[in-house]
């Protein structure tokens, strides 16, 4: 229902923290591939929005989620919903992420010029659709 608001709400924060580190900061290998994390996040959570969308969990009118206006039932399950399968998908995401900036460290796999946008987006939305059914399965 709205699961994907988790790693979005990740994807600010992560765009936040980046734009407030001060120069020196900068050099660390983490901090310069958060364009990564940012661009995973962000297109995960877009793709995860479209698919609510088309299944009618999203709505384009106040308030937004249809859970909200089903009754407090529902929006319990919403919010156990974002703090089940929302976190699973951040941590993963995350999780996943930290370990290419590992391997980049370690030069055995070089992304010195990989700037794959779409790569990027699509690989957090597997990993995020990963969680999702998974969920549905356990």
């Amino acid at each position: 229902m709205a699961c994907f608001t988790v790693p979005l709400a990740a994807a600010a924060v992560a765009t936040a923290t980046k734009l407030s580190l001060p120069e020196s900061a900068k050099g660390s290998p983490f901090v310069a591939k958060l364009p990564w994390l940012e661009k995973m996040m962000f297109g995960g959570s877009l793709i995860l929005a479209l698919e609510h969308v088309y299944h009618g969990e999203v709505i384009f009118r106040p308030p937004f989620l249809t859970a909200m206006t089903e009754g407090p039932e529902a929006v319990s399950e919403m919010l156990h919903e974002m703090a089940t399968r929302g976190v699973a998908m951040t941590l993963l995401v995350i999780a996943v992420w930290a370990g290419m900036v590992a391997v980049s460290r370690a030069k055995t796999w070089s992304f010195a010029r990989f700037n794959g946008t779409m790569i990027l987006a699509a690989l957090g939305a597997a990993l995020m659709f990963a969680v999702d059914m998974l969920a549905d399965v356990i």
